[in-house]
């Protein structure tokens, strides 16, 4: 599942097109389902030039000398510059790519692909996307924003797990990198926001700060301590304890019963 390291490194695939001019894009009825139609991609982007790119969390986009254009990866979208990709694969995706499952694309007038690859169909394209509805980013998160994302209006407020997957609070964590992020801090993902404690709160940015730079260097959201133990009947990999499971925020969610609390 692409999350903000995954959308990263599609990013800096990007950077390899930036001064390339678009000749032609072209879209199909499932990638273009933010667009007023399913053609206006191909008529938006023909003939502009790509001047850079940017990403918020999960989203990436293209500056152009015209409007931004912007990609959703969903569950299994993988960009693809020709046959280069950013990653090797995705943990709950396919390993090889196949035409049928290309959804949307930019031809360059050099000959060259930017391709949004999706089995699932989940992917989208946007123009000139509204980044204000998103959070922070995750990669580039300071300790201020982070006592923001954790702030509690009223009541008790969602489990933790809930806000760190919500991106108009925080943009880019999905649910592998929200399960390590707490793994890693020892806190039960069904906790309340406003239940945490000083020293949990300071524990969670730590163990997040942590699990961004180690994930990062390792090459995926995927690879994280708690994984081994990430099945039913599982064990944690830290001291053994059984693995619990549950849904959390709408999303499968694994912790330890031992160390988690």
């Amino acid at each position: 599942m692409p999350e903000v390291l995954e959308v990263e490194s599609y990013r800096q695939l990007a950077e390899t097109v930036v001064g390339a001019t678009i000749r032609q894009g072209w879209s199909d009825s499932y990638a273009a389902k933010k667009l007023l139609t399913s053609t206006q991609w191909s008529r938006t982007v023909r003939g502009l030039t790509i001047t850079g790119t940017g990403r918020r969390g999960k989203l990436m986009y293209l500056e152009t000398d015209g409007v931004r254009l912007a990609m959703r990866f969903g569950m299994t979208g993988v960009l693809l510059v020709d046959s280069a990709t950013g990653i090797d694969g995705l943990f709950y995706g396919p390993l090889t790519y196949r035409e049928q499952w290309i959804r949307a694309g930019l031809e360059f007038s050099d000959g060259r692909r930017l391709l949004l690859h999706d089995p699932r169909r989940l992917a989208r394209v946007e123009i000139d996307p509204d980044l204000s509805l998103l959070g922070p980013d995750a990669l580039t998160l300071t300790k201020a924003q982070f006592a923001t994302v954790l702030a509690v209006s009223r009541g008790e407020g969602p489990a933790i797990k809930a806000r760190l997957l919500d991106q108009s609070a925080l943009a880019g964590v999905g649910n592998l990198l929200g399960d390590e992020i707490l793994f890693r801090a020892g806190i039960d993902p069904r906790t309340p926001v406003a239940r945490l404690t000083p020293a949990q709160r300071a524990a969670l940015y730590a163990a997040f700060t942590r699990t961004m730079r180690t994930l990062q260097r390792r090459g995926g959201s995927h690879l994280g301590d708690h994984m081994p133990g990430r099945f039913l009947g599982g064990l944690c990999p830290l001291d053994g304890g059984a693995m619990r499971s549950t849904v959390v925020g709408g999303r499968t969610t694994y912790w330890c019963a031992v160390h988690q609390k």
